[in-house]
């Protein structure tokens, strides 16, 4: 088995070393040993962060990733957990849809100016009871707890 050290896996991966290294520190990867002061790395790692990659993509924590993996790195999926995720993933989507509606009717509104527009009035006023306006809406620290 060839290893890979931590500059050919970030030049394959596009990820900086101190992500690996944070990576390893936090046990989410694991270098097989080193040669000197360099990490090494099996082939799988590849895989490994392709999943973890994903994984952020998909709106995954770093510790909700973690729980995904086994002892011995290898996915250990949580099916009913990726479901879930699947349907936030779905509410958030609607929500996108929605908010892109909004932004291309303030972009077209033919109002002299967006107040004056009751479209745009009424729209503000539902995100306003609707406790929209906030600095982060609808993420937690973790959704796998």
């Amino acid at each position: 088995m060839k290893l890979l050290d931590i500059g050919e896996v970030s030049k394959r991966t596009g990820l900086p070393p101190s992500a690996l290294r944070h990576y390893e520190e936090i046990g989410l990867i694991s270098s097989v040993c080193r040669n000197g002061l360099r990490r090494q790395f099996a082939p799988e790692i590849l895989t490994q962060l392709a999943l973890i990659s994903m994984g952020k993509a998909a709106g995954f924590s770093l510790d909700d990733i973690a729980r995904m993996f086994g002892d011995n790195g290898q996915p250990e999926l949580p099916r009913e957990f990726l479901h879930q995720k699947a349907d936030s993933l779905d509410r958030r989507i609607k929500e996108m849809k929605a908010m892109r509606d909004v932004v291309r009717h303030v972009a077209d509104c033919p109002a002299p100016t967006h107040m004056a527009c009751p479209t745009f009035r009424r729209l503000v006023a539902l995100a306003a009871s609707r406790g929209r306006i906030s600095k982060n809406p609808g993420r937690k620290k973790s959704e796998f707890q």
